[in-house]
């Protein structure tokens, strides 16, 4: 087997199921495998999924075990040279996974591989590439020096933003939306932390791989990533839980450091939590009770394709009280609607999923980024009669 593919899943069913149905058609000619831990979900994902991925081995837990632990539960199992660990909120191209086991066959000094992450509004992501957050490193994230010069090789190391994202590099750490590894190096380094519930855990086996000689490296090929978007990052469960990881990994690497840096980071963990806190409080008290649907319904939507398919995702969207407006047929780019892009600056473009390939729709949604206000992409699938943005599924 030449490549194991593993996607924890956690209630995001139907962003499984267009991240599976990405997978599918960029595995296709390799000889792959797919693992599906679910941890528990209550949305009925692994019935939902099971008959329209028949090929996907599942795996169901009776508990959420985390993120580390769910991996490895697959890693144990499953026989591929290279193991992709794949977040469920990613959307892959038909050329991602060719690209990325060539490249791995080509430099046989490398442990794993990352690739150049879209966020949802297009622009890059920069978890995409990341330096080891040595304590240096670390202070000059949470201090914001790393902000002040992001370009800079000894204060911006963190996300290494000197390097070109449209090139090829050596870097340290690899994210684990899409965390591409050679199986030997895994197996040397160890599997991941489960001490590690949830963040970090990428962050840590990254720096295993690198401890062990092995290289990590950076592919410039593009894959669609919500995370970007949707993670609410001022909540007080993901700054416990980020900064949580953090002390675990300060503590089991750079342990003679561990009181003076795990002083300021508890700190930052208790100022920031009650800033979250206090401004929920604020909004539950004083604030107007909105949905999230509510906010949905603010915002603007523009179908791009034929107007047979605009109709249909109309009604969809119709359902939800949200007017979905016709933007053109755009088959082969977006220069000739620029200057409806600027008119009607809208917060999504939703475009059919089951037209175009995966490759042209983040070639479309790149070339629109840069218009008006950066327009998230949102997917229309006739065969499920449903339209999925980064925050919300429209169904019938």
């Amino acid at each position: 087997m030449k490549l194991t593919i593993i996607i924890v899943n956690y209630n995001v069913r139907d962003y499984l199921h267009q991240c599976l149905l990405s997978v599918e058609k960029s595995a296709e000619g390799i000889d792959a495998e797919v693992y599906v831990v679910d941890n528990a979900s209550s949305d009925g994902s692994v019935d939902y999924l099971r008959s329209l991925h028949p090929e996907v081995h599942f795996i169901e837990n009776k508990d959420n075990v985390g993120f580390a632990r769910a991996n490895n539960m697959a890693i144990r199992r499953s026989t591929g040279e290279y193991v992709l660990l794949l977040n469920p909120d990613t959307l892959l191209t038909e050329r991602t996974l060719s690209e990325s086991v060539a490249f791995m066959d080509a430099h046989p000094e490398a442990g794993g591989l990352g690739v150049k992450m879209l966020k949802a509004d297009g622009t890059f992501a920069l978890e995409s590439r990341r330096g080891v957050p040595t304590p240096f490193t670390a202070f000059c994230k949470m201090s914001g020096l790393a902000s002040l010069l992001p370009y800079s090789r000894t204060f911006g190391r963190y996300y290494m933003r000197y390097l070109d994202v449209d090139e090829a590099n050596e870097i340290e750490i690899i994210s684990g939306a899409y965390m591409f590894l050679r199986r030997n190096a895994l197996n040397e380094s160890g599997y991941l932390d489960e001490d590690f519930f949830m963040y970090g855990e990428d962050i840590d086996l990254s720096y295993r791989l690198l401890k062990r000689d092995w290289k990590n490296y950076y592919l410039p090929t593009p894959i669609l990533h919500y995370k970007g978007e949707s993670t609410e990052k001022s909540t007080y469960r993901y700054i416990h839980n980020f900064y949580k990881a953090m002390l675990i990994f300060f503590s089991k690497n750079f342990g003679y450091y561990s009181l003076i840096y795990s002083l300021p980071i508890r700190a930052a963990i208790l100022v920031k939590g009650t800033l979250a806190y206090l401004q929920m409080w604020t909004l539950k008290k004083f604030g107007k009770k909105k949905t999230h649907l509510d906010y949905l319904r603010t915002r603007r939507y523009l179908f791009v394709g034929n107007e047979t398919d605009f109709q249909a995702a109309r009604t969809i969207m119709s359902h939800s009280g949200i007017a979905l407006e016709y933007g053109g047929d755009a088959p082969h780019g977006h220069a000739q609607l620029e200057g409806t892009y600027r008119t009607l600056q809208p917060h999504w473009v939703v475009y059919n999923a089951e037209q175009h390939s995966y490759g042209e729709l983040l070639s479309f949604f790149q070339q629109s980024a840069p218009m008006a206000l950066h327009p998230g992409i949102a997917l229309y699938y006739p065969s499920t009669h449903s339209i999925i943005t980064d925050k919300y599924v429209f169904e019938t």
